[in-house]
């Protein structure tokens, strides 16, 4: 259990002398964190002069709520300026190392703290996500009572990895990367910050460093801040002594890039969605781009084979049949081979069905059916559709007038074959998209055919 925000109370000159040098040796992640609200960087959209939060910090008036976005875009140190600003007391703890027993005892302290100075508590849990059910249960009441003002910060979906009791008493609070400029804000203060930054050695950065620290830092403030202060430190200076980063220094700082993507968290999710809206929007260089961007990742190479072959039978499905057994054969030859030839195949089935004509004209029949029988009527198989090995069923009427297609002109009986009540719904409407087109035409002319006939 911590607090960012120490309590008042008196500090021996050794022990202020050891807070100091602490500060000075911590990243300069840490050094530069905001301690106000007008040095926070980024998320204008909760923070601008009209905005939710802003006027609910201006007016001391803090819901609980849940912070949620990537790593470094100020979760924690915007929990933190909320009590700061506020004059609330602060109790930071992190979910992967606390349980039910150090929440009792943050409990038990924003009680003494009300009762002892009347002072509001905002209890920071950090990465609550990992809470089990029992120990975010163990929160409600208290957030019920206003024991105290809850604030989590997740990287995670709340709504899969936070109770719905927990979610319903808290507000959500949606963090965003941060955007080009927002880290070039960022870098430029540290640059320049001679309490808590680099300002107090001569170091620039060339322009195409500065670039490559914004791409490779995926809108992620301490990624950015961390690869600065490496390259301030591997930089050679020059005989003057100054220090001017350049583009291979950071490449240098950063090493390989690795994307930001957990294979069980929103990325994995997000980036799949984008793939497969991507061969939906018929859009092969974002297919591919999505594609790469998952192998890159370590994305699991028989997981996108699973969702191209759904791809192919939701969105291409008959206007090209083809896209099937396209799709189940890069499936088999990502298995068979593996990475990284394996991502060839994958290439391939994702190209051809991103260019396909589409149609969802099955998924919809298969929908359409189910809603049908999920009103609960279960009509009776048509007699006529009856098999009769028996001769009582014979007797009963099963398979009699049953029409055998092959008999008939074009190997077709034009036959209804629905329950009785059923006859006239329609539950495949094919397009004219591509193959499908052909299969519309052909039942048209089939069916007009038949229409005359009894069924």
């Amino acid at each position: 259990m911590s607090s960012y925000f120490p309590k008042q109370q008196k500090t021996t000159l050794f022990e202020h002398t050891r807070l100091k040098n602490e500060a000075q040796h911590a990243p300069l992640s840490t050094r530069m964190r905001p301690r106000v609200l007008a040095e926070y960087i980024g998320q204008k959209h909760l923070l601008g002069e009209d905005r939710f939060l802003n006027q609910s910090i201006k007016r001391n008036k803090i819901p609980s709520m849940l912070l949620w976005g990537p790593p470094g875009v100020g979760k924690t140190t915007l929990a933190q300026i909320i009590a700061n600003t506020t004059n609330m007391h602060f109790i930071s703890t992190s979910a992967v190392t606390s349980g039910v027993a150090e929440l009792r005892d943050a409990i038990n302290e924003a009680r003494e703290i009300r009762s002892m100075k009347n002072l509001g508590t905002i209890l920071f849990i950090d990465e609550v996500h990992r809470f089990n059910k029992a120990q975010q249960d163990a929160i409600l009441p208290h957030v019920e009572s206003g024991a105290f003002v809850f604030i989590g910060a997740t990287t995670e979906n709340p709504s899969f990895e936070v109770i719905p009791a927990l979610l319903s008493r808290t507000r959500i609070i949606k963090l965003e990367p941060l955007n080009e400029n927002d880290i070039s804000l960022l870098l430029e203060k540290a640059l320049l910050d001679k309490e808590r930054g680099l300002g107090s050695q001569p170091i620039s950065l060339t322009n195409s460093a500065r670039k490559l620290i914004i791409s490779l830092s995926d809108g992620d403030a301490r990624k950015a801040l961390n690869c600065l202060e490496v390259a301030s430190q591997i930089e050679n200076p020059d005989t003057q002594g100054n220090l001017l980063i350049k583009e291979t220094t950071i490449e240098e700082a950063f090493q390989k890039k690795s994307p930001s993507y957990d294979k069980s968290g929103d990325n994995h999710y997000e980036t799949i969605s984008a793939f497969i809206k991507s061969i939906r929007g018929s859009d092969p260089d974002a297919t591919i781009y999505w594609l790469a961007r998952m192998l890159e990742a370590g994305e699991d190479p028989m997981f996108i084979a699973r969702r191209l072959v759904i791809s192919a039978s939701e969105d291409i499905g008959n206007a090209d049949p083809n896209a099937l057994p396209i799709a189940v054969a890069a499936q088999q030859a990502v298995n068979f081979v593996g990475l990284p030839e394996g991502s060839i195949p994958l290439a391939q089935a994702s190209l051809y069905l991103a260019t396909a004509p589409k149609s969802n004209a099955s998924y919809s029949a298969l929908q359409a059916a189910k809603k049908e029988i999920q009103t609960g009527k279960y009509y009776p198989v048509p007699l006529h559709l009856r098999n009769a090995p028996t001769s009582l069923m014979k007797n009963l009427g099963y398979g009699e007038n049953y029409r055998y297609a092959h008999n008939y002109d074009g190997h077709f009986s034009g036959q209804r074959n629905l329950p009785d009540e059923l006859i006239g719904k329609k539950f495949y409407e094919p397009s004219k998209q591509g193959y499908e087109k052909i299969i519309y035409e052909r039942l048209n002319a089939w069916w007009g055919m038949a229409s005359s006939k009894d069924p």
